[in-house]
């Protein structure tokens, strides 16, 4: 093989590596500053495409802005995204197709550090409310406990002690709703990295 050969082969090869590079993006990320501290999560748009895409807009709208952890239960996860500071539900979009089944085929687990969509009991029906897992919640995947079981959608990938405080924090009954924090954990801005 001549030098010129060989050197065109390897500029073309250093090509296709630096295009399957660009192909692979990284997962988003999305800050969440709390009055509790900071974590990031990183979301699958891979994985679960509706549902990711679902709570990226609630991101970029600013709807998780101002709201609060309302549901906090040490033994099992933190719900928040859903309600401010006087337990009132902001307005959301359309409910999403649930799609756990297929994130859990793609590997996405209730396990701790990982963010599920909050929903009612009709599987059709999460909005803007997500939770994160404060155990591992194996009860919660689909087809173990019931058949649609929470679609996981991301993970938190720095920040977990700041979740860990949250989930710490004393809670009552409050205004109907069980175990809502004495003091609330507000959500004061959740930003696209």
């Amino acid at each position: 093989m001549s030098h010129t050969t060989r050197r065109s082969l390897l500029v073309a090869t250093a090509g296709v590596v630096i295009a399957g590079g660009a192909a692979a993006q990284a997962a988003p990320r999305v800050k969440f500053v709390t009055s509790m501290g900071e974590f990031v999560v990183e979301v699958y748009s891979d994985k679960a495409p509706k549902t990711a895409e679902n709570f990226l807009q609630y991101v970029r709208d600013k709807h998780y802005d101002g709201t609060i952890f309302h549901r906090v239960m040490s033994d099992f996860m933190v719900q928040g995204g859903g309600m401010d500071a006087n337990l009132r539900e902001k307005p959301t979009r359309a409910p999403i197709q649930h799609e756990g089944r297929a994130a859990m085929a793609a590997g996405l687990r209730n396990t701790v550090g990982m963010l599920a969509m909050a929903r009612t009991p009709d599987p059709h029906s999460a909005t803007s409310q997500f939770f994160i897992n404060v155990v591992n919640n194996g009860m919660l995947d689909p087809g173990v406990r019931e058949p649609w079981g929470y679609t996981v959608f991301g993970k938190v990938v720095s920040g977990m002690d700041t979740v860990e405080k949250i989930r710490r924090v004393p809670t009552r009954s409050q205004r109907g709703h069980d175990d809502v924090p004495t003091t609330p954990v507000t959500i004061t801005s959740a930003t696209l990295q």
